[in-house]
């Protein structure tokens, strides 16, 4: 089991990718500091997972907040002495009514909603959690990005490809900082996935539509929350030690 003994520490674990690559976590042995704000999927996220080789512990927080989600760090330290993984899955843009908006009928109040919910959770926890990793001299990180900050979005809108583009960025750059500190930082960009927050906007799409999207991807389909958690598990693992400052797109090929 790659992560037995592990201790991770994933926000927006109740649901979506979060929620799944917590699943392939503890089943491979990892005890699982889940970070959600929803006490109800989060009572489900245990109960699903009880008698893995691994544990879930429920934290449940606003990964918004900077003094819950420091004394969350903080408590996970006191009571485990490290924290060897940590996955940032905050994020999206279906925050807002009309994420795919054009820029010039984009209200400020919902670009900065966009901005903040896709970049505050990731540099608190990261803030936090890195020192914890130093004292270590090893952790791995992994953030949230998106295709749509690759600029390669047709769907997204403007500000959350800067959001992305700016996780892209921070990864990259934080590989430079880290890695004197046995610390590894990526990140995965995905394509259209369906979640449990997308998958009711991607049936509201006509049978064309649909199929005009399919046609984008050579493997015909798209993603699936595990095919996302599948890449994170990879790279929060041992067999991507000599990996950092590394987004790796995970969308079926898509054009």
């Amino acid at each position: 089991m790659r992560f037995e003994g592990k201790i991770a520490l994933i926000t927006a674990a109740g649901a979506g990718i979060g929620k799944a690559t917590t699943e392939i976590m503890v089943r491979e042995g990892a005890t699982v500091i889940a970070v959600e704000n929803q006490q109800d999927r989060l009572d489900k996220l245990v109960a699903a997972l009880d008698n893995q080789p691994g544990k879930v512990v429920p934290k449940c927080i606003d990964a918004m907040d900077e003094a819950q989600a420091r004394q969350a760090v903080a408590d996970v330290e006191a009571e485990f002495g490290r924290i060897d993984i940590l996955v940032n899955a905050v994020g999206g843009s279906t925050i807002i009514e009309k994420p795919n908006v054009d820029i010039d009928q984009m209200p400020l109040g919902d670009w900065e909603k966009i901005l903040d919910f896709n970049l505050k959770a990731t540099f608190l926890f990261t803030n936090a959690v890195v020192p914890v990793m130093k004292k270590n001299q090893y952790g791995k990180v992994v953030n949230l990005a998106s295709i749509a900050g690759r600029g390669v979005s047709f769907e997204s809108s403007s500000p959350y490809a800067v959001a992305k583009g700016g996780i892209i960025a921070m990864t990259r750059r934080l590989s430079f900082e880290l890695g004197p500190h046995g610390i590894c930082i990526n990140a995965i960009a995905p394509s259209l996935t369906l979640t449990e927050r997308i998958t009711p906007h991607w049936e509201k799409r006509s049978d064309e539509n649909k199929a005009a999207e399919l046609k984008r991807f050579p493997l015909g389909r798209v993603a699936v929350a595990e095919d996302q958690a599948k890449v994170i598990a990879f790279l929060a693992s041992s067999d991507a030690d000599f990996v950092t400052g590394v987004t790796i797109d995970v969308n079926g090929g898509q054009l």
